[in-house]
């Protein structure tokens, strides 16, 4: 079944990203006006949810439906309570974080976020590598255990890690190391997740080699990874992808707009694939495939 995407809002001018759904509409992000936006399906319409996000990027829910972002641009990781801010991690080892891009819950309620270094990607600030103060762009886990809060890096070979995402069981953490400069690898890793906490060595599920990379993605409920890959500059273009545990490629659908960003399952049935865009959309396709969430179970 081939998938078409049609836009349902947008183009809002600069990147989208984010999108996750919360049982009736979609949230997602517009990064440089540091906007999470609200779109009803039933309406058609996106309305704003919440301003002064500081670039946010990805979002979250965990099982409770509490809402957590990645503010790259304020540098933290933080959980949305009412109208208050809570800071979950801000630095590593007395340096600021770089620019917390994505992250994803594990079976434990614990927090794993991605922390790449990419020019620009949170205002002006962020185009002097000067600010930089990490010699590092890792992935964490933060350690939520009651009123206590850690941070733990448990990646120590990847140069921006972008996307991230846990396989069915939570034994496997897929990870999107997408590279920017020609000597940075732009792969698909899969890292298997220890009894302590710690990863094992990664396997590569998929190299792009010179092209770009993974971004964003979700799993349905078979285990199979739905990701937003490439672009218009090379390569097999902007597609969403669709691969095994294993890393096979089940099957690819071509996007309209270039650089799809990131993507998550919604609608009644949770067969509604949203995908955000580069420049600013957000499309929607209905799939054959079933979407797997955190929230709503």
């Amino acid at each position: 079944m081939s998938w078409t995407f049609v836009p349902v809002n947008g183009p809002y001018g600069g990147t989208t990203e984010g999108p996750v759904w919360d049982g009736e509409c979609l949230l997602f992000t517009h990064i440089p006006d540091s906007t999470i936006l609200k779109f009803d399906p039933k309406t058609g319409i996106s309305t704003t949810y919440l301003q002064g996000t500081n670039f946010a990027n990805g979002l979250s829910f965990d099982t409770s439906g509490r809402l957590y972002a990645c503010e790259g641009g304020a540098r933290r990781v933080v959980r949305y309570d009412g109208g208050e801010v809570v800071v979950l991690a801000d630095q590593f080892e007395g340096k600021k974080l770089n620019i917390p891009n994505d992250l994803a819950m594990d079976c434990e309620g614990n927090i794993w976020f991605t922390d790449p270094y990419y020019e620009g990607a949170a205002g002006d600030w962020s185009l002097n590598l000067d600010n930089k103060e990490l010699t590092h762009d890792s992935v964490y886990r933060i350690n939520l255990d009651g009123q206590t809060t850690n941070i733990e890096r448990v990646t120590f070979d990847t140069t921006r890690p972008n996307g991230l995402l846990f396989s069915l069981d939570y034994k496997t953490l897929f990870v999107a190391q997408s590279g920017r400069l020609p000597e940075e690898k732009r792969e698909l890793r899969a890292y298997p997740v220890n009894p302590d906490g710690s990863l094992a060595k990664y396997e590569i599920l998929h190299d792009f080699g010179d092209h770009r990379g993974v971004d964003g993605m979700v799993l349905d409920c078979e285990g199979n990874i739905v990701a937003c890959a490439g672009y218009n500059e090379g390569g097999p273009g902007p597609k969403i992808y669709v691969f095994s545990p294993s890393g096979e490629i089940i099957e690819t659908h071509t996007t309209p707009f270039d650089r799809p960003t990131n993507c998550t399952f919604g609608g009644k049935d949770l067969t509604t694939l949203y995908v955000t865009t580069g420049q600013g959309y957000l499309l929607m396709a209905h799939t054959e495939r079933k979407g797997r969430l955190n929230y709503p179970a």
